[in-house]
């Protein structure tokens, strides 16, 4: 495993981007309208008729690819590999986050239980790849302009 995956995921992202994009009522891309978007589509995978979680694998790599992607343009992270978790987006704060696995849980749980990869998506972006979980942890705040919420 390693690099030589990479071209794969970005297959899956542009897979997801022209299939995806015209079904739609956003500009889609590699942004958050576009994460919330798919959001919604997990949702309505996993409302239909003989919806099998364990029969998704390669939707997931697609979904995931694209979930990661859109991090990756927000934050100026970059894919990585790991050992022990598979491909993941190395933020340039040092955390890594992983988009296959927050995929494949909201296909097996669903927003009903918490999945929420837009959800997912805000917190990477907005507050651990800013470094505001940072110092969340250290005992700050996180903003400058008062509490956390």
């Amino acid at each position: 495993m390693g690099a030589e995956e990479l071209p794969r995921i970005q297959e899956n992202v542009t897979l997801a981007i022209e299939e995806l994009g015209p079904l739609s009522d956003v500009d889609f891309g590699l942004n958050r309208e576009s994460v919330e978007w798919v959001e919604g589509f997990i949702e309505r995978q996993r409302s239909r008729p003989g919806f099998d979680p364990e029969r998704i694998d390669g939707l997931i790599g697609v979904l995931g690819s694209f979930l990661g992607e859109c991090v990756v343009a927000a934050t100026g992270g970059h894919w990585h590999w790991s050992d022990d978790h598979g491909w993941g987006v190395l933020l340039p704060e040092g955390s890594t986050i992983f988009p296959f696995a927050k995929v494949g849980k909201q296909f097996r749980g669903g927003l009903e239980e918490g999945e929420s990869i837009a959800g997912f998506y805000r917190v990477v972006v907005d507050v651990i790849a800013t470094g505001k979980m940072r110092k969340i942890r250290e005992g700050g705040t996180g903003d400058a302009e008062g509490p956390a919420t």
